[in-house]
Protein backbone atom coordinates (compact mmCIF):
# COMPACT_ATOMS: atom_id res chain seq x y z
CA UNK A 1 0.00 0.00 0.00
CA UNK A 2 1.20 3.50 -0.80
CA UNK A 3 1.47 5.94 2.07
CA UNK A 4 1.49 9.66 1.37
CA UNK A 5 2.24 12.01 4.23
CA UNK A 6 4.95 14.31 2.95
CA UNK A 7 2.45 16.81 1.58
CA UNK A 8 0.47 16.95 4.79
CA UNK A 9 3.65 17.07 6.84
CA UNK A 10 4.85 20.13 4.94
CA UNK A 11 1.46 21.75 5.40
CA UNK A 12 1.47 21.07 9.12
CA UNK A 13 5.02 22.23 9.68
CA UNK A 14 4.29 25.40 7.74
CA UNK A 15 1.51 26.10 10.18
CA UNK A 16 3.67 25.90 13.29
CA UNK A 17 2.98 24.03 16.49
CA UNK A 18 -0.36 22.28 16.57
CA UNK A 19 -0.59 20.88 20.05
CA UNK A 20 -1.33 24.15 21.78
CA UNK A 21 -4.30 24.82 19.56
CA UNK A 22 -6.60 22.28 21.16
CA UNK A 23 -7.30 24.65 24.02
CA UNK A 24 -9.18 23.63 27.09
CA UNK A 25 -12.67 22.33 26.73
CA UNK A 26 -14.72 23.70 23.86
CA UNK A 27 -12.04 25.73 22.10
CA UNK A 28 -12.55 26.03 18.40
CA UNK A 29 -10.20 24.20 16.11
CA UNK A 30 -6.98 25.94 15.18
CA UNK A 31 -6.97 28.34 12.26
CA UNK A 32 -5.65 26.26 9.43
CA UNK A 33 -2.03 26.46 8.37
CA UNK A 34 -1.31 27.69 4.91
CA UNK A 35 -0.33 25.15 2.29
CA UNK A 36 3.32 24.70 1.45
CA UNK A 37 4.10 25.19 -2.20
CA UNK A 38 0.45 25.12 -3.25
CA UNK A 39 -1.80 27.91 -4.40
CA UNK A 40 -4.55 28.65 -1.92
CA UNK A 41 -8.04 27.82 -3.18
CA UNK A 42 -9.71 30.74 -4.90
CA UNK A 43 -12.99 32.19 -3.69
CA UNK A 44 -14.75 30.68 -6.70
CA UNK A 45 -13.45 27.23 -5.83
CA UNK A 46 -14.52 27.65 -2.21
CA UNK A 47 -17.98 28.78 -3.22
CA UNK A 48 -18.47 25.64 -5.30
CA UNK A 49 -17.09 23.16 -2.77
CA UNK A 50 -19.30 21.13 -0.44
CA UNK A 51 -18.30 18.65 2.22
CA UNK A 52 -20.13 16.59 4.84
CA UNK A 53 -19.45 13.97 7.47
CA UNK A 54 -21.22 11.06 9.11
CA UNK A 55 -20.59 10.64 12.83
CA UNK A 56 -20.69 7.41 14.72
CA UNK A 57 -23.19 7.03 17.54
CA UNK A 58 -21.25 9.38 19.82
CA UNK A 59 -22.35 12.46 17.89
CA UNK A 60 -20.64 15.85 17.62
CA UNK A 61 -21.01 16.59 21.33
CA UNK A 62 -19.15 13.52 22.58
CA UNK A 63 -16.40 15.85 23.92
CA UNK A 64 -13.92 13.63 22.15
CA UNK A 65 -13.42 12.13 18.69
CA UNK A 66 -16.52 13.23 16.77
CA UNK A 67 -16.46 16.66 18.38
CA UNK A 68 -12.89 17.19 17.27
CA UNK A 69 -13.84 16.25 13.71
CA UNK A 70 -16.77 18.67 13.70
CA UNK A 71 -14.59 21.44 15.11
CA UNK A 72 -12.24 20.95 12.17
CA UNK A 73 -15.18 20.98 9.77
CA UNK A 74 -16.65 24.12 11.33
CA UNK A 75 -13.31 25.92 11.25
CA UNK A 76 -12.89 24.97 7.60
CA UNK A 77 -16.36 26.24 6.77
CA UNK A 78 -15.78 29.51 8.61
CA UNK A 79 -12.39 30.11 7.02
CA UNK A 80 -13.70 29.61 3.49
CA UNK A 81 -17.05 31.29 3.89
CA UNK A 82 -19.14 28.14 3.55
CA UNK A 83 -22.68 27.93 4.85
CA UNK A 84 -23.42 25.37 7.55
CA UNK A 85 -26.27 23.06 6.66
CA UNK A 86 -25.81 23.42 2.91
CA UNK A 87 -22.13 23.75 1.98
CA UNK A 88 -21.03 21.67 4.94
CA UNK A 89 -22.92 19.60 7.48
CA UNK A 90 -23.02 16.35 9.42
CA UNK A 91 -25.43 13.47 9.82
CA UNK A 92 -25.45 11.76 13.19
CA UNK A 93 -25.84 8.00 13.37
CA UNK A 94 -27.97 6.61 16.16
CA UNK A 95 -26.95 3.01 15.38
CA UNK A 96 -24.47 1.18 13.17
CA UNK A 97 -27.29 0.47 10.74
CA UNK A 98 -27.39 4.21 9.96
CA UNK A 99 -23.83 4.40 8.58
CA UNK A 100 -24.52 3.19 5.05
CA UNK A 101 -27.79 5.09 4.57
CA UNK A 102 -26.24 8.31 5.91
CA UNK A 103 -23.23 8.03 3.60
CA UNK A 104 -25.47 7.33 0.60
CA UNK A 105 -27.76 10.19 1.52
CA UNK A 106 -24.89 12.69 1.42
CA UNK A 107 -23.64 11.31 -1.88
CA UNK A 108 -27.10 11.66 -3.40
CA UNK A 109 -27.03 15.27 -2.25
CA UNK A 110 -23.87 15.65 -4.39
CA UNK A 111 -21.41 16.58 -1.65
CA UNK A 112 -17.94 16.80 -3.16
CA UNK A 113 -16.35 14.98 -0.22
CA UNK A 114 -18.05 12.71 2.31
CA UNK A 115 -16.36 11.64 5.54
CA UNK A 116 -16.93 8.58 7.69
CA UNK A 117 -15.75 9.44 11.20
CA UNK A 118 -14.39 6.30 12.77
CA UNK A 119 -13.19 2.80 11.95
CA UNK A 120 -16.61 1.32 12.63
CA UNK A 121 -17.73 2.63 9.23
CA UNK A 122 -15.08 0.73 7.27
CA UNK A 123 -17.37 -1.88 5.72
CA UNK A 124 -19.94 0.76 4.79
CA UNK A 125 -17.31 3.03 3.26
CA UNK A 126 -16.03 0.09 1.22
CA UNK A 127 -19.51 -0.83 -0.01
CA UNK A 128 -20.50 2.73 -0.85
CA UNK A 129 -17.18 3.52 -2.55
CA UNK A 130 -17.47 0.40 -4.69
CA UNK A 131 -21.07 1.11 -5.65
CA UNK A 132 -20.45 4.83 -6.26
CA UNK A 133 -16.99 5.12 -7.86
CA UNK A 134 -17.69 8.74 -8.81
CA UNK A 135 -17.98 9.71 -5.13
CA UNK A 136 -15.04 10.98 -3.08
CA UNK A 137 -14.93 9.54 0.42
CA UNK A 138 -12.59 9.74 3.39
CA UNK A 139 -12.41 7.69 6.58
CA UNK A 140 -10.67 8.34 9.87
CA UNK A 141 -8.80 5.61 11.76
CA UNK A 142 -8.99 2.87 9.16
CA UNK A 143 -7.38 1.78 5.92
CA UNK A 144 -10.14 0.52 3.65
CA UNK A 145 -9.21 -1.94 0.92
CA UNK A 146 -11.11 -3.89 -1.71
CA UNK A 147 -11.55 -7.66 -1.86
CA UNK A 148 -8.03 -7.97 -3.30
CA UNK A 149 -6.54 -5.99 -0.39
CA UNK A 150 -5.86 -3.02 -2.64
CA UNK A 151 -6.50 0.59 -1.72
CA UNK A 152 -9.71 1.95 -3.21
CA UNK A 153 -9.11 4.89 -5.60
CA UNK A 154 -11.98 7.02 -4.32
CA UNK A 155 -11.25 6.60 -0.59
CA UNK A 156 -8.73 8.68 1.39
CA UNK A 157 -7.57 6.85 4.52
CA UNK A 158 -6.61 8.97 7.54
CA UNK A 159 -4.67 7.26 10.34
CA UNK A 160 -2.79 8.33 13.45
CA UNK A 161 0.00 6.95 15.62
CA UNK A 162 -2.15 6.88 18.72
CA UNK A 163 0.27 4.52 20.43
CA UNK A 164 2.92 7.26 20.48
CA UNK A 165 0.70 9.79 22.25
CA UNK A 166 -0.62 7.10 24.57
CA UNK A 167 2.95 6.21 25.53
CA UNK A 168 3.50 9.79 26.69
CA UNK A 169 0.42 9.90 28.93
CA UNK A 170 1.50 6.50 30.22
CA UNK A 171 4.80 8.05 31.28
CA UNK A 172 2.86 10.70 33.18
CA UNK A 173 0.57 8.12 34.81
CA UNK A 174 3.49 5.92 35.78
CA UNK A 175 5.28 8.81 37.45
CA UNK A 176 2.20 10.24 39.19
CA UNK A 177 0.52 7.14 40.59
CA UNK A 178 0.68 6.90 44.37
CA UNK A 179 -1.05 3.52 44.62
CA UNK A 180 1.19 2.01 41.94
CA UNK A 181 -1.96 0.89 40.16
CA UNK A 182 -3.50 2.55 37.09
CA UNK A 183 -6.32 1.70 34.70
CA UNK A 184 -7.10 1.69 30.99
CA UNK A 185 -10.73 2.02 29.92
CA UNK A 186 -11.26 1.07 26.27
CA UNK A 187 -14.25 1.52 24.02
CA UNK A 188 -14.53 -1.34 21.51
CA UNK A 189 -11.80 -3.96 21.68
CA UNK A 190 -9.99 -4.07 18.35
CA UNK A 191 -6.74 -3.20 16.58
CA UNK A 192 -7.27 0.56 16.83
CA UNK A 193 -7.96 0.83 20.56
CA UNK A 194 -5.27 -1.77 21.23
CA UNK A 195 -2.81 0.85 19.96
CA UNK A 196 -3.95 3.17 22.76
CA UNK A 197 -3.82 0.39 25.35
CA UNK A 198 -0.40 -0.98 24.44
CA UNK A 199 1.20 2.42 23.98
CA UNK A 200 -0.11 3.45 27.40
CA UNK A 201 1.14 0.26 29.05
CA UNK A 202 4.58 0.71 27.48
CA UNK A 203 4.81 4.27 28.77
CA UNK A 204 3.79 3.30 32.29
CA UNK A 205 6.19 0.37 32.44
CA UNK A 206 9.08 2.42 31.02
CA UNK A 207 9.13 4.66 34.09
CA UNK A 208 7.49 2.37 36.65
CA UNK A 209 8.11 -1.32 35.89
CA UNK A 210 6.34 -2.45 39.05
CA UNK A 211 3.09 -0.65 38.35
CA UNK A 212 -0.07 -2.72 37.87
CA UNK A 213 -2.32 -1.83 34.94
CA UNK A 214 -6.00 -2.82 35.04
CA UNK A 215 -7.68 -3.05 31.62
CA UNK A 216 -11.36 -3.27 30.75
CA UNK A 217 -13.33 -2.61 27.57
CA UNK A 218 -16.89 -1.29 27.52
CA UNK A 219 -17.55 -2.59 23.97
CA UNK A 220 -19.32 0.70 23.34
CA UNK A 221 -18.27 4.23 22.46
CA UNK A 222 -21.46 5.88 23.61
CA UNK A 223 -22.43 4.54 27.04
CA UNK A 224 -21.34 6.96 29.76
CA UNK A 225 -23.12 4.97 32.47
CA UNK A 226 -21.10 1.88 31.60
CA UNK A 227 -17.95 3.97 31.56
CA UNK A 228 -18.76 5.18 35.06
CA UNK A 229 -19.39 1.62 36.26
CA UNK A 230 -16.03 0.44 34.91
CA UNK A 231 -14.24 3.45 36.39
CA UNK A 232 -15.90 2.78 39.74
CA UNK A 233 -14.66 -0.81 39.68
CA UNK A 234 -11.11 0.24 38.77
CA UNK A 235 -10.89 2.92 41.44
CA UNK A 236 -12.34 0.45 43.95
CA UNK A 237 -9.55 -1.98 43.05
CA UNK A 238 -7.00 0.66 43.98
CA UNK A 239 -6.25 2.42 40.70
CA UNK A 240 -5.73 6.12 41.27
CA UNK A 241 -5.31 7.12 37.60
CA UNK A 242 -7.43 5.90 34.66
CA UNK A 243 -6.79 6.63 30.98
CA UNK A 244 -9.75 6.23 28.65
CA UNK A 245 -9.93 5.68 24.90
CA UNK A 246 -13.67 5.24 24.77
CA UNK A 247 -15.27 8.29 23.17
CA UNK A 248 -18.55 9.24 24.84
CA UNK A 249 -18.29 6.23 27.14
CA UNK A 250 -15.29 7.93 28.69
CA UNK A 251 -17.48 10.76 29.92
CA UNK A 252 -18.55 8.39 32.69
CA UNK A 253 -14.93 8.20 33.84
CA UNK A 254 -14.95 11.91 34.59
CA UNK A 255 -18.27 11.66 36.41
CA UNK A 256 -16.91 8.92 38.66
CA UNK A 257 -13.60 10.69 39.26
CA UNK A 258 -15.38 13.91 40.24
CA UNK A 259 -17.72 12.09 42.58
CA UNK A 260 -14.76 10.52 44.34
CA UNK A 261 -12.80 13.76 44.45
CA UNK A 262 -15.73 15.39 46.23
CA UNK A 263 -15.33 12.63 48.82
CA UNK A 264 -11.68 13.59 49.23
CA UNK A 265 -10.29 10.64 47.26
CA UNK A 266 -7.13 11.49 45.35
CA UNK A 267 -7.99 10.06 41.92
CA UNK A 268 -7.26 11.25 38.39
CA UNK A 269 -8.61 10.80 34.87
CA UNK A 270 -6.64 11.05 31.63
CA UNK A 271 -8.62 12.29 28.64
CA UNK A 272 -8.32 11.44 24.96
CA UNK A 273 -8.52 13.01 21.49
CA UNK A 274 -9.07 16.55 22.81
CA UNK A 275 -7.80 18.48 25.81
CA UNK A 276 -10.40 17.29 28.32
CA UNK A 277 -9.23 19.48 31.19
CA UNK A 278 -12.61 21.19 31.52
CA UNK A 279 -14.42 17.85 31.64
CA UNK A 280 -12.77 17.37 35.03
CA UNK A 281 -13.85 20.71 36.48
CA UNK A 282 -14.66 22.09 38.96
CA UNK A 283 -13.18 19.20 40.93
CA UNK A 284 -10.02 19.31 38.79
CA UNK A 285 -9.64 15.57 38.13
CA UNK A 286 -8.02 15.67 34.66
CA UNK A 287 -4.35 14.85 35.01
CA UNK A 288 -3.65 15.27 31.28
CA UNK A 289 -5.09 14.19 27.92
CA UNK A 290 -3.73 12.44 24.85
CA UNK A 291 -4.68 14.69 22.00
CA UNK A 292 -5.16 13.51 18.47
CA UNK A 293 -5.64 16.18 15.83
CA UNK A 294 -8.61 14.79 13.94
CA UNK A 295 -9.70 18.39 13.41
CA UNK A 296 -6.47 19.32 11.65
CA UNK A 297 -6.38 16.20 9.49
CA UNK A 298 -9.96 16.73 8.37
CA UNK A 299 -9.31 20.40 7.61
CA UNK A 300 -6.23 19.65 5.55
CA UNK A 301 -7.84 16.91 3.48
CA UNK A 302 -10.84 19.18 2.86
CA UNK A 303 -8.47 21.86 1.61
CA UNK A 304 -6.57 19.44 -0.60
CA UNK A 305 -9.78 18.13 -2.12
CA UNK A 306 -11.16 21.62 -2.68
CA UNK A 307 -7.93 22.43 -4.55
CA UNK A 308 -8.43 19.48 -6.86
CA UNK A 309 -5.93 17.20 -5.11
CA UNK A 310 -8.19 14.64 -3.43
CA UNK A 311 -5.84 12.01 -1.91
CA UNK A 312 -7.94 9.04 -2.95
CA UNK A 313 -6.24 5.67 -2.80
CA UNK A 314 -3.70 6.96 -0.27
CA UNK A 315 -2.97 6.45 3.41
CA UNK A 316 -2.21 9.67 5.28
CA UNK A 317 -0.58 8.99 8.65
CA UNK A 318 -0.13 11.50 11.46
CA UNK A 319 2.10 11.05 14.49
CA UNK A 320 4.58 12.79 16.78
CA UNK A 321 6.70 13.92 13.87
CA UNK A 322 3.75 15.83 12.47
CA UNK A 323 2.79 17.07 15.94
CA UNK A 324 -0.59 15.44 15.42
CA UNK A 325 -0.54 13.37 18.62
CA UNK A 326 0.87 14.23 22.03
CA UNK A 327 -0.09 15.49 25.45
CA UNK A 328 -2.59 18.28 25.93
CA UNK A 329 -1.42 21.89 26.33
CA UNK A 330 -3.04 22.09 29.78
CA UNK A 331 -0.30 20.85 32.09
CA UNK A 332 -1.35 22.41 35.41
CA UNK A 333 -1.55 19.05 37.17
CA UNK A 334 1.56 17.46 35.66
CA UNK A 335 4.84 17.67 37.55
CA UNK A 336 7.88 19.31 36.02
CA UNK A 337 9.69 16.00 36.40
CA UNK A 338 7.05 14.20 34.34
CA UNK A 339 7.00 16.93 31.69
CA UNK A 340 10.77 16.67 31.40
CA UNK A 341 10.48 12.91 31.00
CA UNK A 342 7.85 13.36 28.28
CA UNK A 343 10.24 15.58 26.31
CA UNK A 344 13.01 13.02 26.67
CA UNK A 345 10.79 10.21 25.44
CA UNK A 346 9.55 12.28 22.50
CA UNK A 347 13.16 12.61 21.37
CA UNK A 348 13.77 8.88 21.83
CA UNK A 349 10.67 7.96 19.83
CA UNK A 350 11.41 10.38 17.02
CA UNK A 351 15.04 9.29 16.79
CA UNK A 352 14.03 5.65 16.53
CA UNK A 353 15.65 4.68 19.81
CA UNK A 354 12.23 3.60 21.04
CA UNK A 355 9.64 1.94 18.85
CA UNK A 356 6.35 2.16 20.69
CA UNK A 357 4.43 -1.14 20.61
CA UNK A 358 0.99 -1.32 19.06
CA UNK A 359 0.00 -4.94 19.67
CA UNK A 360 0.06 -7.37 22.57
CA UNK A 361 2.91 -9.26 20.90
CA UNK A 362 5.11 -6.21 20.36
CA UNK A 363 4.37 -5.01 23.89
CA UNK A 364 5.62 -8.31 25.27
CA UNK A 365 8.86 -7.93 23.33
CA UNK A 366 9.16 -4.30 24.42
CA UNK A 367 8.85 -5.23 28.09
CA UNK A 368 11.58 -7.85 27.78
CA UNK A 369 14.04 -5.06 27.00
CA UNK A 370 13.10 -2.78 29.89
Amino acid sequence: MKKSKSLLLSIILAGGTLLGACGTGGDEAETAPETDGQAAPTEDVAEDFTVAMVTDTGGIDDKSFNQSAWEGMTQFGNDFGLTEGTDYKYLQSTAAADYGPNLNSLIRENYDLVWGIGFLMASDIKAVATQRPEAQLAIVDMVVTDDDDQLIPNVANITFKEHQGSFLVGVIAGMHTESNKVGFLGGVDGALIKKFENGFKAGVKSVNPDAEIIVQYAEDFNDASKGQQIANAMYSQGADIIYHAAGGTGNGLFTEAKNRKRNNENVWAIGVDRDQHEEGLPENVTLTSMIKRVDTALYLVNEQTMSGQFPGGEVLEFGLEEEAVGIAPTTDNVSEEALSAVEEYIQKIQSGEIEVPQTDETLEEFQKNL
